[in-house]
């Protein structure tokens, strides 16, 4: 293993969402991670090919008959030489198997034990189900996303399952074992999004983001904030915030700073939009793309996925990487003196028991649990 995290060791529980994309982010930083996947998968989630679950890269799978106790032994035995856990199943679900927090860290008193759910551990809501959508509903952030006058719109599932859910597990669980105390990181979705907001609550706070929806100066209300769409069916980005941007943006447009109108005085706003968006219409995408390259306009090109990995930026960084033959997103973020490994493909669901060596569990022993229909 290479990375940063190179000598941690982490269980997975396998869940949906969110869990696995906080053990990809360990795995893609250099810890060892294990995927504990059952025999009989519930079949939750979205089925896709396996070399597509870009989410699973990077670790072993074993699969295992967790209703027999010979799979929960293992599972234990496993804790034994972990770091942290990660499960993302309802309260309740790890003590019916015998995985519950007490007989973890009685086996394991450093052991940082995660637990990423929507709703938390605790609370009305905890036994309920839910997904990105309905958590943030419930943290009022998803009222404030979407256009003036138009119903909320949620930003895929990104915000709430992996801003706000994974990202938040992972660095629970990095902060869990650097205290070097066994505790157990109760990572619920609608804490880690409501703590996102919290510079947008200071705005409100001050009066800044004072309208509605759509109607604020990072919500598309202002027009030097939003995107337009060009002559030929494109769009483009423009976020200049600071006059000196806002200057450079508007004589790329064609105008006079001195004489536009002045975007300070919300009052302008409906002037300076329909300018802004008459001019922008009247040339294509890739035209204003070069009339802004280079320069501090913050107007950019709205690119879809293939062209944002051929584009010259992200070829020199080498943003995007080639997995079992797709490309995807490389780790991030960089270290200059522990870099991380382009990561392994995807498993399929029990592939990888050999791995089991490097957790001290002998062939002998998963030859036997084979044989009794425990482990795949």
């Amino acid at each position: 293993m290479s990375g940063p995290l190179a000598g941690l060791k982490f269980i997975e529980m396998v869940g949906i969402g969110p869990g696995p994309f906080a053990a990809m982010v360990l795995a893609d930083l250099g810890a060892d991670v294990l995927r504990i996947d059952r025999i009989q998968p519930s079949g939750n989630g979205i089925e896709r090919p396996v070399d597509c679950d870009f989410a699973a890269r990077g670790r072993a799978s074993v699969a295992l008959d967790l209703k027999q106790p010979q799979a929960v032994q293992l599972v234990l035995d496993l804790i034994a030489r972990a770091d942290g856990l990660i499960e993302g199943f309802r309260p309740g679900v790890m003590e019916r198997l015998g995985l519950g927090p007490a007989p973890c860290l009685a086996r394991n008193p450093r052991l940082a034990y995660g637990r990423l759910t929507g709703w938390g551990q605790t609370g009305p809501l905890a036994h309920t189900a839910g997904h990105d959508l309905t958590y943030l509903a419930q943290t009022g952030v998803l009222d404030a996303l979407g256009r003036a006058g138009a119903a909320p719109t949620p930003p895929a599932n990104l915000l709430g399952d992996y801003a706000g859910g994974s990202l938040m597990m992972v660095i629970g669980l990095l902060a869990a074992i650097q205290s070097g105390r066994g505790q157990v990181v109760d990572a619920a979705i609608v804490d880690g999004v409501s703590l996102l907001a919290a510079p947008l609550l200071g705005l409100m706070a001050a009066g800044i983001h004072s309208g509605g929806r759509g109607e604020n100066l990072l919500d598309t209300g202002a027009p030097q904030y939003d995107s337009y769409i060009c002559a030929c069916g494109g769009y483009l980005a423009v976020a200049p915030i600071e006059a000196k941007f806002r200057a450079d943006l508007l004589r790329g447009l064609g105008f006079d700073p001195a004489t536009f109108p002045d975007v300070t005085d919300r009052a302008n706003w409906p002037a300076a939009r329909r300018l802004i968006a008459d001019r922008i219409a009247s040339r294509t995408r890739d035209d204003w793309a070069a009339v802004f390259d280079g320069s501090d306009a913050c107007a950019t090109p709205i690119l879809n996925f293939a062209e944002a990995q051929a584009h010259p930026a992200t070829q020199e960084r080498a943003a995007w990487i080639t997995v079992a033959g797709h490309p995807q997103p490389a780790p991030a973020p960089r270290f200059s003196a522990t870099p991380t490994a382009t990561p392994t493909p995807p498993q399929p669901r029990g592939a990888g028991a050999d791995a089991l060596d490097g957790w001290g569990i002998t062939d002998t022993r998963r030859q036997a649990l084979r044989a009794a229909g425990i482990m795949l």
